[in-house]
């Protein structure tokens, strides 16, 4: 299997059977995003060096407006896509197998999870996993702790608040906050602090 097809599987939403060849190659893919990830929080790196790491990472080169505050972590790498101006912080998780969407100045607090993927709810079958992307808009922030389930847009200029788990997707131009994560109103284009 070649990395084009892997990503194939996955970005058609097909499951990963628990054992099968996709999976195998999961785990191939796996110890490379381990093996840079641990160049990137394993030492001070200067932007231009984390920018390329980080590029090395994704398999594509990530523009120069990107800024990395490590560590960061992903057990695959390959299915994240960054725009423009986008800034993430200290210990964020990106569980990027169902691929991994960040529009254009998009700013990701401490500790945020991006989780791709689910397990097949079936005991017998918990071992397949089904992806699904995570799409983030332009303009986003999303705050320190945030968790972010599979399969959810967030539309741009929205805010997540800290601590929210998003369970839905996020209308553009809205604060959601809570557990699970709820519309707590609109933000209007003028507003400041």
């Amino acid at each position: 299997m070649e990395l084009k097809d892997f990503l194939d599987h996955l970005n058609s939403g097909n499951a990963v059977t628990g054992g099968g060849a996709v999976h195998l190659f999961m785990h191939r893919v796996s110890q490379e995003a381990l093996k840079i990830t641990s160049e990137i929080n394993g030492s001070y790196h200067e932007p231009e060096e984390l920018r390329r790491l980080f590029s090395k990472l994704i398999g594509k080169e990530v523009d120069e407006s990107f800024a990395l505050f490590p560590p960061f972590y992903t057990d695959c790498g390959k299915n994240i896509t960054i725009g423009k101006n986008v800034f993430i912080n200290m210990g964020c998780k990106f569980q990027d197998q169902g691929g991994i969407f960040i529009g254009d100045g998009t700013l990701i607090g401490h500790n945020v999870v991006l989780a791709t993927l689910n397990h097949a709810m079936s005991p017998k079958e918990r071992s397949t996993m089904i992806p699904a992307p995570i799409r983030i808009g332009e303009n986003v922030w999303i705050g320190a702790n945030a968790t972010i389930l599979s399969g959810v847009t967030i539309g741009d200029g929205a805010i997540i608040a800290a601590g929210a788990v998003v369970t839905k997707d996020v209308p553009k131009n809205t604060i959601v906050a809570g557990v699970p994560a709820r519309v707590m109103r609109e933000i209007d284009e003028e507003e400041n602090v």
